[in-house]
């Protein structure tokens, strides 16, 4: 069901003669279903270094490590550190903080003197952190570009020269770099926010497009991984259904489409009423390669056979 669309682009950069394959020139593996899951993140500019895995006591002192996945844990958010592309990014006064609510699409803006400031900070919804804070609600879509070379040089490769460019094209504060987004294999690696999609396989022009549907709250399908509120099956489920309404001519809302993902068929509801079934396959997909430097293997991944729409 999930054609390839003309607005992606498999980038074959670092795949010279006599260079090691990088796992993102691998396109094996479709995009649905591959999204990185969250109800909620936390999005910490921080300058860097940044070590293999932010929480992993190279990024911050092991105490603050352990208090800060602590108190993510309980309010059940994630954590992404960003920082503006180029030198501006490595060079800050205060450390900007977004609160993304992506079950409710709403992110909250504040600065924070830092990181340890996170700690003080209420995770529990939005509106809880009060105007003392200079907390703002944020209405304008935010991006999140991985560049992020430790976790792997795909990242860094592909992810850094996308963001160096994009940030020119729009507004302060729609295009960050971040850490680690899942999928460097479908490097630049992307996460939109607050609705938590993730895309993958783009290039410049057609994350451009991307940005600006965002900025109208416009469904763009075209290297579209999924979002991130849902599972992999109702990521597909989700995806096969905007196809097939974009298709027609119809405009999409981003996080509008209401998914069911329950055993069997999934069952997405259009705010108009109209009921659609998706069907889906689970599917072998060989020589995946997850990582630059590994050996590819056998990977699962879930397609939509059939969407129609019930009477």
């Amino acid at each position: 069901m999930m054609g390839v669309d003309s607005l992606t682009s498999v980038s074959t950069t670092g795949s010279t003669s006599g260079s090691p394959l990088r796992c993102s020139d691998v396109g094996v593996e479709p995009l649905p279903g591959t999204a990185k899951t969250g109800q909620g993140f936390v999005l910490l500019e921080h300058p860097g270094p940044w070590s293999r895995d932010v929480l992993d006591g190279g990024t911050f002192t092991p105490e603050l490590t352990t208090r800060l996945e602590a108190h993510l844990k309980a309010a059940k958010m994630g954590l992404q550190l960003i920082r503006k592309p180029g030198r501006e990014g490595r060079q800050i006064d205060g450390h900007t903080v977004f609160l993304v609510f992506s079950d409710q699409a709403v992110t909250e803006r504040l600065v924070i003197d830092d990181p340890a400031g996170v700690l003080d900070l209420d995770l529990s919804g939005p509106g809880r952190n009060g105007a003392g804070l200079g907390t703002q609600r944020v209405d304008h879509p935010v991006l999140l570009i991985c560049t992020h070379a430790k976790r792997d040089a795909c990242c860094a490769i592909k992810g850094r020269p996308l963001a160096a460019e994009l940030v020119a094209q729009f507004p302060s504060g729609f295009v960050w770099e971040s850490s680690h987004t899942k999928g460097h294999r479908f490097a630049p690696s992307m996460l939109l926010m607050p609705w938590n999609y993730s895309f993958g396989r783009l290039n410049a022009e057609s994350t451009a497009a991307l940005l600006t549907a965002a900025q109208r709250g416009e469904y763009f399908h075209p290297g579209n991984r999924g979002r991130g509120t849902l599972d992999a099956r109702g990521q597909v489920a989700e995806l096969a259904v905007a196809e097939q309404l974009i298709g027609n001519g119809e405009t999409v809302g981003l996080g509008q489409l209401e998914v069911d993902a329950q055993p069997g068929t999934v069952v997405v509801t259009h705010p108009d009423g109209r009921i659609f079934e998706v069907e889906l396959d689970q599917r072998t997909i060989e020589g995946v390669i997850s990582s630059c430097g590994d050996e590819p293997k056998v990977g699962k991944g879930w397609v939509a056979t059939v969407v129609r729409q019930r009477p």
